[in-house]
């Protein structure tokens, strides 16, 4: 089996994948800090409740934007697993797409080559919300041609609660009304209908100087709080970050 591990600065994301279907997920905080033996002693334990026996893993992958906490990724996957994993970034490593521009991110790339594998041959915006908000964009022929990054929801609420005196922290949720009489209240309507006017605004511009008909999906731990709110999101596709280092792994492994 094949350990997938995806390392963005909120979250760590591990995934267990018997051929391509995947038997056992979970998510640790980021920590730059934290060792291989903390990581070991939370994780094996998780696939012990899950019924997975940690000497079936043979295989490892690492996706990471963190790189203080790749260090210590890969000598989990050495001295618990025995294998040495492929790391996005490294020559080793086969994406089998066409990245136009520099700079991109290796959850990025993953979303692209996901993307690529599920929705063949479809223009593509790919909507990650995570500690960033990024639009990742996707032609025909699965190519990465560059996007759009914005603050995250959960960064832009502490910005404006670091900023302030008297505005409290809040948690992000779909108000009932656009206009609030409570200060609370306000916060909730600023914060949510704020960022669907960005999803909505980002959208209509990429796809304008993009051209052509796309389709928009999103990912990401806030994903599904959007849900309904706008009908420029087609579709939730959670798992499109580790299907994409899940095809990753195959295409460097027959390389």
């Amino acid at each position: 089996m094949l350990l997938a591990i995806n390392a963005n600065n909120t979250n760590v994301k591990f995934g267990v994948i018997d051929g391509d279907r995947i038997v056992g997920e979970w998510r640790q905080h980021t920590s730059a800090m934290r060792t291989a033996d903390e990581h070991a002693v939370w994780l094996l334990q998780l696939m012990q409740i899950e019924g997975i026996d940690p000497k079936s893993v043979r295989q490892a992958i690492i996706a990471s934007v963190v790189p203080q906490a790749t260090f210590n990724l890969r000598r989990l996957c050495t001295r618990y697993f025995d294998t040495e994993p492929l790391v996005l970034g490294e020559p080793n490593v086969t994406y089998g797409i066409e990245i136009k521009g520099a700079g991109a991110g290796a959850d990025r790339i993953c979303n692209t080559v996901g993307a690529a594998v599920l929705f063949p041959a479809t223009p593509m915006i790919v909507v990650d919300f995570g500690t960033a908000t990024t639009f990742d964009v996707v032609d025909e022929a699965g190519a990465y041609c560059g996007g759009v990054i914005a603050p995250g929801i959960n960064l832009s609420i502490e910005a404006l609660v670091s900023a302030t005196a008297l505005l409290p922290r809040i948690v992000v949720e779909k108000p009932a009304k656009v206009i609030g009489q409570t200060t609370v209240a306000c916060m909730h309507s600023g914060v949510f209908w704020g960022y669907v006017g960005l999803i909505e605004g980002i959208v209509a511009r990429i796809r304008a100087e993009f051209g052509r008909p796309m389709k928009v999906i999103s990912t990401g731990g806030l994903a599904p709080v959007f849900d309904g709110a706008t009908n420029v999101i087609e579709q939730i596709v959670p798992d499109i970050t580790v299907r994409g280092l899940i095809e990753i792994y195959h295409r460097s492994s027959a390389a």
